[in-house]
Parts: C-alpha cells; structure tokens; sequence
C-alpha cells in the first residue's frame, strides 16, 4: 500500500508530509492543553476536534507536497540523482522544514496574545513590518526562539538522513506510472480544498476553543490573506433593501430628528439638542482613547487589582457608563466606531479600506462648530493606515513621523513628535506621558490662537511588550499587562494634574475610553463580556456625577456629548444619545471581522457570513451563551443594521454631502 503511494522516488516526500503532520498534530495537542480549561474535553468533542484538524493538515500539507510531487513527476528518470536534482531537492525540503517550524513557532507565539489560529491580524503583521518585528524582539527571547528553530531543523534534517529519504528519492528508477499515481492523489486534494473546503468548515463546534484547534494555521492564514473584506450581501442574511432601510431611518428618528432624504437609502438627518432652557456650549473636547483597557481592570467596574486608582477617581466624579461595549477585538475598529459612529461592518475596518476619506465621521461636526482637529499618536501614524484616515478625513496629525509619507491627495499638517520630547519609546511609540506632553503643548498653542480644539488622542503604553518609564509605579516595566494598565493610569492623572493648571481647563471636556478589551478570546463565538469597555465624561458643565447602567455601544459617546453640548446638527451617524435612551432602545454592537452580534438586554443575535444566525441567551454571571429558538423580528433587526451599515459604505452613503 505504502509503495504504491508512494515510491521510491517520493520517499523524501512521503517523510516531508509526516513531519508536518507530527508537527501540527504536536502544536495542536499542546494548544488544547494549555487551554484545557477553557475546551470542551468531552470524548466524542476531542476526537472530533483532532479529526477535523487532522483533515485540515492533509489538505495543507498537499498545497507545499504538489509542485515538488509535479517536479518528481516530470524530472526526467536518467538525471535522478544529478548534481541539479540534489541541489533543488535539498534547497526545496530545507525551505519547507523552515517554513513549518517558523510558522509553528509563531502560531504559539500568536495562540498566547489572541487565543486564536491565524487570522487577519497575522496578515496585517505582514505589512507592519517596523512595528512588529520591534515588538517582537522586545517581547520574546528571539536569540533563545531562533537557536531552538535552527536546532530543531537540523536534527530534523538528520533523521530524514538516517532513514535514507535522501538516497532512496535520488537512486530510484520510479517509472512514470509509478509517480503518476501519488501525484494525481495529492492534486485531487489541492483541488478539493481549493473548490470546496472554506476555513470557517472547521467550525463545526459551539466553543469557540474546539473550532480554533480544528483549524492549521498555514491554512488559516492563507484563508484570511483572501478573504480580509467581506461584502454583507454576498456572505451575510439579508431582508429587502427598502425594509432594511426603512427599519433604522425609524429607529433614528424616533427622538423627533429630521431624515434629510427621506425618500432615498440614506440616513443624513438633523438632530436637535436645543431648547429654551439650554443654549450651546463650546468647550474644547479631549478624548483619550486607551489601548485594550478591559472593563475588568477598573475596580469601579468589579476588579479588586487596584491598579486604577486615577481612573477609579474620574468614574465617581464624572459621567460614567458602566455598561458600554466596544464593537470589535482591534484598535481600528474602535476608531471606526467612535468616528464613523456605524456598527462593525464584515471584514477589515474601514480605517483600512479604500474609499475611506472625505466620510462624515464626528470630526465633520466638530468642524461645523468652528474646532480645530488634531489626531495624537505615539508611534508613526502610518501603522494601520490611521494618519491616511484621518488625515483624509481633516485632521491634522501629531505622531512620531518616523520616515511614512502622507500620500500626495492628502492636505493635511502634520507636526513631528521629537526626539527632544521623547523620555521613553518602545516599538509602538513613545510612552503615554510623552504624548500627553505634545498634547498640553499644542493645546497651549490652539488656545493663544483663540480655536476651540477636539483632540483624539490613541494611546500605546499598554501593549505588548508592557513596557514604560521606571520609577513611576511599583511594578517593574516589562513584567506584564497589570503593569501597564497601572502605568496607563499613573499617566493619565499626571497628565491631568498638568492640564489643571492651564488657562483652558476650566473650559475642557475630557473623555476617557478604551478602544477594545485586552482580549476578546473566550469560549462562545462572541463572547460577550469580552467587549465590556469603560467610558467616562467629566469636568461638563452642570452635569453632576452619574454612573449610567443602560446597554449602550461605542458608537453612542460622540452623540451623548454633542447632546451635553446641546448642539443642533447634523448627522450622518447610527448612534444615540445614550442619556435620552428609554429602555427598549438599549442595545450594543458587538463583532469581529467575521460574526456581527446584536446584544439588547440578555438576548443575543449573531450573524454568520455562511448566511448564518443564531440567537443565544446571555448568563451576565458566568458569561455563558445559551441557543435559543430564533426570533424573527429580533433577526430582522439585526440584519438591518449591518446590511445598512454595509450598503452606505459600498455606495458612498458615508461620504460627506458635497462628495455624494
């Protein structure tokens, strides 16, 4: 049987293939014991689990054995052996041992951050190389990883010697038919998981865990590199378009506001904050968006860390929403949602996308009212396409400028980050406190001009590799996330002990939130306490401390501030005014780049991009998911939000009025 699979001519091939299968299967088993407690362990469940993977590391595997099984077939029998045929064997086994390893290597590396198989993340890591590789080389002992890969090649390498796979693929005399016969099997499988198979077809589990060690993360990653935009018509349940749309013009204007077009598939309308009573404000605005800080962090909100004590201060003194959730699992889709104020739409953020400048985002608002805008970013803007967002969408940008050109149809300005203002930097950027310094000095300058100012400011501290200022809390740099949420917090209340003694403070709304949880991993496909992010607003005027309890989503800060502010405008934005929601407008928008969920009380829709939905009980105690039987007009609503969501960014529904 074995002979017949594989002849003599293939036996190098054949040990080829076993290598990655005891490779996946080892990487595989040690994932699934790491996060044993997290799987479902069940007997039928594990081996299920294995089978599946097993399956997918067959299919894998046949993608890098086809062309050299091509080459075996082809290469002409007489010159087997030849100084050609050696040289590209073992050029082509050694380049393929180091692609296994290295990619194993990181896929534990990646397993420890995002409890995740490859996924889109990994390919952007691609193309941020600066950053990355930096990251990388702060975080782990690269010079210990590299000698155990270079090691582990090489005792590979000698026992493929030792079992003759070398001398049995270079002496053979395999006839055509012979090697026709492994050839044509391995195309067969290329061939079906090329038409057929889809990564998410791993999926066949209800934990989350399970369908993530079913998954080979070669094959993951290829899967994402095709799949990073997802139209929601063509992958995603959809209603009529007019009814979709018909649904949230009604929802918006249920609080009296004025559709613009309202015969047409757009949500362009005008919001009313005014009343006799109150007249608009004009403060300057300074929002701080907090890399990954967790609910779960503050003490406010649960924690018994004590590693918040500033932020612990700001939510008793100011208005504070202790039941906000982010949108989605990375920075830019926090940005989206706080700009663009839309739920999550499938695949890459739009701060990635094409067609992403001139939109109306909150900045256009802020515009209307005379503000200057500035973006804040410790590292160069370029990484992850932020400083052409938001260049291309009118803000000037301060970040570290460390080479990246703002491309030429960008007309923006763009201040430089010194190294004469940097007391820290690490791979992301400088450290918070040294972005907040930039900000004091330029919020100095804007007020001598007589501007009002928005500022979005996107911290870095807290990120891999945790690493900060010494001397500035009691947990050393490096050792980890508390000690970055606490150096996080440290810098904020400098930063606001500094701005207390400026001429604008008493004129400044300070807004603080996090632009997604540290992790979002867990066992249900959402998981949705993973979302739970702190939001607080404070130093308003006449607005006494709050803690808001109603279900609300990122997408709403932006227009509960304009409402504190009591500003008339108009909006192009999904979100509300959370102080005037009633109860049964509560809800929030949970996702990731595949599954867009609709949380409203405990109840749970989900959307699959197989044309998939199921409705789950959520168990706010233990964080559990329970199926439930579907509820039309619960989906209906669901749906329409993101196939909405999706239609206005595909036809230029975002675009700011005079480029529609």
């Amino acid at each position: 049987m074995w002979s017949k699979l594989f002849p003599n001519r293939f036996s190098l091939l054949k040990t080829f293939i076993l290598i990655f299968l005891v490779l996946s299967f080892t990487v595989r088993f040690v994932l699934f014991i790491w996060s044993f407690s997290e799987t479902d362990s069940t007997f039928f469940n594990l081996i299920f689990t294995f089978l599946i993977g097993f399956l997918f590391d067959i299919g894998t595997v046949s993608f890098f054995a086809l062309p050299y099984a091509l080459y075996l077939l082809l290469f002409p029998k007489r010159f087997s052996g030849s100084l050609v045929d050696k040289l590209f064997t073992y050029f082509a086994y050694s380049l393929g041992l180091i692609i296994f390893l290295f990619s194993f290597f990181a896929e534990i590396t990646f397993w420890e951050e995002f409890k995740r198989r490859f996924n889109f993340i990994a390919v952007d890591y691609l193309i941020y190389t600066n950053e990355v590789v930096k990251n990388i080389n702060e975080s782990y002992p690269i010079p210990l990883l590299l000698s155990i890969i270079i090691i582990a090649f090489l005792v590979l390498f000698y026992i493929t010697k030792k079992r003759h796979a070398f001398k049995e693929t270079f002496n053979s005399k395999s006839s055509f038919k012979e090697k026709l016969v492994p050839t044509i099997i391995i195309g067969f499988i290329v061939v079906i998981f090329s038409a057929f198979v889809l990564n998410q077809d791993s999926e066949q589990f209800e934990n989350r865990y399970n369908n993530e060690l079913s998954k080979t993360g070669i094959y993951s990653f290829f899967a994402a590199f095709r799949n990073n935009e997802l139209p929601y018509v063509k992958f995603y349940k959809t209603i009529d378009e007019e009814n979709a749309f018909n649904y949230v013009k009604k929802e918006l204007t249920s609080k009296g506001d004025q559709l613009n077009h309202p015969d047409q598939k757009r949500i362009l309308r005008k919001v009313t904050n005014t009343d006799s009573l109150n007249t608009p404000q004009k403060p300057n605005v300074i929002f701080i968006c907090i890399e990954s800080l967790s609910g779960d962090f503050l003490n406010s909100l649960g924690s018994d860390l004590n590693i918040t004590p500033h932020l612990d201060s700001l939510a008793n003194n100011g208005l504070f929403f202790n039941n906000l959730f982010a949108t989605g699992t990375r920075t830019v889709r926090g940005m989206e949602a706080i700009t663009l104020s839309i739920p999550p739409t499938p695949g890459r953020s739009i701060v990635k996308r094409k067609n992403n400048q001139n939109l109306f985002t909150i900045g256009e608002i802020f515009k209307k009212e005379g503000y200057e805008r500035n973006f804040f970013y410790g590292g160069d803007g370029y990484f992850d396409n932020m400083n052409t967002y938001f260049g291309g969408n009118g803000f000037n940008i301060i970040d570290r400028g460390r080479g990246f050109l703002l491309d030429n149809s960008i007309t923006t300005k763009r201040t430089n980050i010194e190294d004469d203002e940097v007391i820290f930097e690490n791979a992301w950027g400088v450290c918070d406190e040294d972005i907040y310094n930039k900000v004091l000095k330029e919020a100095d300058k804007t007020f001598n001009e007589g501007k009002p100012f928005f500022d979005f400011i996107m911290t870095t501290s807290n990120h891999r590799p945790y690493t900060y200022p010494e001397n500035r809390i009691d947990i050393p740099s490096g050792t980890g996330r508390n000690g970055a949420v606490k150096y996080t917090d440290y810098a904020i209340g400098d930063f606001l002990k500094k701005a207390k003694t400026k001429p604008w403070f008493d004129n400044t709304v300070f807004v603080i939130m996090s632009d997604h949880c540290a992790s979002s991993a867990g066992r249900w496909e959402l998981d949705v306490q993973n979302y739970h992010i702190p939001a607080i607003v404070f130093n308003t005027k006449n607005v006494l401390p709050q803690k808001v309890d109603k279900l609300c989503s990122q997408i709403d800060l932006f227009p509960t501030i304009f409402g504190l502010l009591h500003w008339d405008y108009t909006s192009n934005l999904f979100g509300e005014d959370i102080l005037k929601m009633k109860p049964e407008d509560e809800r929030a928008f949970i996702g990731n780049y595949r599954k867009l969920g609709l949380l409203k009380g405990e109840k749970l829709m989900i959307l699959g991009e197989t044309e998939q939905s199921d409705f789950y009980e959520w168990n706010k105690n233990d964080n559990s998911l329970t199926k439930i039987p579907n509820d039309v007009s619960f989906l209906n609503e669901t749906i329409s939000y993101y196939q909405v969501a999706d239609y206005l960014y595909r036809n230029n529904g975002l675009k700011l009025e005079e480029n529609h």
